[in-house]
C-alpha cells in the first residue's frame, strides 16, 4: 500500500502501474428469481462494494438509466441485469437497510438514477471521495485512489461499452466486478489507516463530496 506517503498521483504514473482486476466469484442474476436469491444471501452482509454501469448515450439528447447493478460481498461479486431481472423487493430492502454499509465512489448519481426505475429510501451509502478528501487525498476517482493505496491500476477498457445488451462478456463481467470490489476493499483500506470514525453512527447516507 502507497498510502499515506503519497495523496496525489498522475495519470502517467498510474498508466506505468501494473493492471489488475478481480479474479474471484461473480455471479449474474438475469430473472427476479435469481436476484432473490442473490439479495437474500447479501442482506447477510454488513458490508458491501457498490456501483452501476449504464449504456453509453452518443446523441445529444439521449439518457439511459442503469442497465446493471453490482454488490460485492467479502467472498463474492453479484451483478444484477436490471433490464431482465428489475430491482426486486429484496434488492429494495438491501438498498434501504441502514445497517449495511453499501460503498463506493460517485455513488449520488448512481442511486438517483436507480430511484428511477424504481423508487426506494436510500440509507447506509458511504462516498469514498468525502473519506478520501478529508485526509487530503487529491485524486477522487476510483481508479487514481486505486493507484494510491494498492498500487496497482484497473482497466477502463470497457466503461463505454454496451451494458443493456441481454449477453454481457467476459470481459463487461470481470470489468464490472472489479469496480464494485474495489469499492469495498478501498473503505476497508480506509478504515485499515483510521480514516473512518468507526465511533459514529453510520446509519445515515452521506453523498457528500
Amino acid at each position: 500500500m502507497l498510502y499515506p506517503e503519497k495523496k496525489e498521483i498522475s495519470k502517467a504514473e498510474i498508466n506505468e502501474l501494473s493492471m489488475q482486476a478481480y479474479e474471484g466469484p461473480i455471479v449474474t442474476c438475469k430473472t427476479p428469481e435469481q436476484a432473490e436469491e442473490a439479495a437474500q444471501e447479501l442482506l447477510q452482509e454488513t458490508l458491501l462494494g457498490f456501483d452501476t454501469e449504464t449504456r453509453p448515450s452518443f446523441r445529444k439528447g439521449e439518457y439511459y438509466l442503469p442497465a446493471l447493478l453490482q454488490l460485492a460481498s467479502s467472498q463474492t461479486v453479484y451483478l444484477f441485469q436490471l433490464h431482465q431481472c428489475t430491482l426486486t423487493p429484496k434488492l429494495i430492502q438491501l438498498l434501504s437497510r441502514p445497517d449495511i454499509l453499501k460503498v463506493g465512489v460517485a455513488l449520488k448519481r448512481d442511486v438517483d438514477e436507480l430511484k428511477q426505475l424504481t423508487p426506494f429510501e436510500a440509507n447506509g451509502f458511504v462516498e469514498l471521495a468525502t473519506i478520501a478528501e478529508a485526509a487530503n487525498i487529491k485524486n477522487l476517482g476510483l481508479r487514481a485512489l486505486t493507484a494510491l493505496l494498492f498500487g496497482f491500476r484497473i482497466s477502463k477498457k470497457e466503461q463505454v461499452s454496451n451494458w443493456a445488451k441481454k449477453e454481457l462478456s467476459d470481459g463487461q463481467k470481470k470489468y464490472a466486478a472489479t469496480d464494485a470490489w474495489l469499492g469495498r476493499n478501498l473503505y476497508l483500506a480506509f478504515k485499515e489507516k483510521g480514516l473512518i470514525n468507526t465511533s459514529a453512527p453510520s446509519s445515515g447516507t452521506d453523498f457528500s463530496t
